[in-house]
């Protein structure tokens, strides 16, 4: 067995280990030239989108490719095909379970009908149409910068994150014929990575605030979320407002109704929720709540409820917001869902109609579907097996319509 794998042998058995030292946070204004890796044909017409679908990140290393299926009514899954991304998939050193470490590394955008999927071997970003079920008019375009891990997209603008050296954002625009780098819009992260960053220390999500205002990034061995206030035209400030975080090692960002961000902080399993201000600064609103679970790192919002995948024991927590912005569980436990057989490695989590949670278990290859229930109970539906388990790498990524 290599060291790289001893390594990873025994950090998957103490699933709680987050780097906590302290990084230099410093923005770095750069100039990076972004080259399309292949042409485009136009975008379909405008109801040509996805529809009943749920879209899987394979992350292969020797060739990523997106697992598509169809959803019925019922919330049930039918497999309906899988096509290759033109990049390769990645795996951060040490991953426990998550080979990616990071929240939204495939994203729907329902404005363009296009799915966006990131591919961190490659170092690359592949936009596909999507009509109803199937994946069109594929788009291979270079992220610039090292193992890209997510992105994430408001109005005409989308934003990939690199997680790799010391870490960026890069713009692009979404056009009718795909998606073209926005000049001048890379910023570094001040981060200290190698290209293959250790997945403690690489950064978690990107994420624009829901008034499109500006873009959020967390670190996780920085303790910190970075903040870029976006001009008019789309391009971030030189330099991010650096907030320490209320929790320790900050993973995934949700955004309630009023605009809230929440944030699930793996070192405790616990959700701090902020106001975000127009210049960047955040508000902590009440204090961080616990859910009493293992490893919590994502974090999505289902109407009035909001889900995270607790990686360490492979459960699912349910929490209810009241209209101060104070959240409570939704039931004493902090189970939703519990693991089964079938249900081991909890990482990515999509919803879908708000009505539908779709949930990626890495080490036992399959995604499980739940109903929300009225209190905010999961009743499982559907649960399909086959998918790239965790071993040298795993699937990473979900999308669902």
């Amino acid at each position: 067995m290599s060291r790289h794998n001893k390594r990873r042998s025994k950090l998957r058995k103490r699933m709680t280990v987050f780097g906590g030292g302290a990084v230099a946070v410093a923005a770095v204004v750069a100039t990076v030239n972004v080259a399309s890796a292949g042409q485009v044909s136009p975008t379909p017409r405008a109801e040509s989108k996805a529809d009943h679908a749920v879209f899987v990140q394979g992350n292969e290393l020797a060739g990523n490719t997106i697992h598509v299926f169809r959803r019925g009514d019922d919330g049930k899954l039918t497999a309906a095909g899988k096509y290759a991304t033109g990049g390769k998939g990645g795996d951060q050193v040490d991953a426990p379970t998550d080979s990616l470490a990071s929240q939204g590394s495939l994203v729907y955008d329902d404005r363009s009908g296009r799915l966006l999927a990131v591919n961190a071997g490659s170092g690359t970003l592949t936009s596909f149409a999507v009509h109803g079920q199937k994946l069109t008019d594929r788009q291979t375009l270079s992220t610039g910068g090292d193992f890209p891990a997510g992105i994430s997209v408001s109005g005409d603008l989308a934003y990939v994150m690199n997680a790799g050296g010391a870490g960026s954002v890069q713009g692009f625009k979404v056009t009718s014929k795909g998606l073209k780098p926005l000049s001048g819009s890379y910023r570094a992260l001040g981060l200290k990575n190698a290209k293959v960053p250790l997945f403690s220390s690489s950064p978690g999500q990107v994420a624009f605030t829901p008034d499109g205002r500006n873009l959020v990034v967390t670190t996780k061995s920085a303790n910190t979320i970075e903040v870029f206030p976006l001009g008019r035209d789309g391009r971030p400030a030189h330099r991010p407002v650096v907030n320490k975080s209320a929790g320790m090692v900050p993973f995934a960002v949700a955004f309630d109704e009023s605009g809230r961000m929440l944030v699930a902080e793996a070192a405790k399993s616990t959700v701090s929720t902020y106001k975000v201000r127009r210049d960047g600064a955040l508000k902590t609103v009440p204090e961080s709540l616990p859910n009493g679970q293992d490893t919590l790192c994502w974090l999505e919002r289902a109407g009035d409820f909001f889900y995270g995948g607790n990686t360490g024991n492979s459960t699912v927590t349910g929490y209810r917001q009241d209209a101060h912005g104070r959240l409570a569980l939704t039931n004493e436990a902090g189970i939703a869902a519990a693991p089964s057989g079938k249900s081991q490695g909890v990482i990515d989590i999509a919803v879908a109609a708000d009505k539908f949670v779709y949930v990626q278990n890495a080490t036992s290859g399959t995604v499980d579907g739940f109903r929300v229930g009225r209190a905010g109970e999961l009743t499982k539906v559907t649960t399909v097996t086959g998918l790239p388990a965790f071993a040298e790498s795993g699937m990473e990524g979900i999308a669902a319509v």
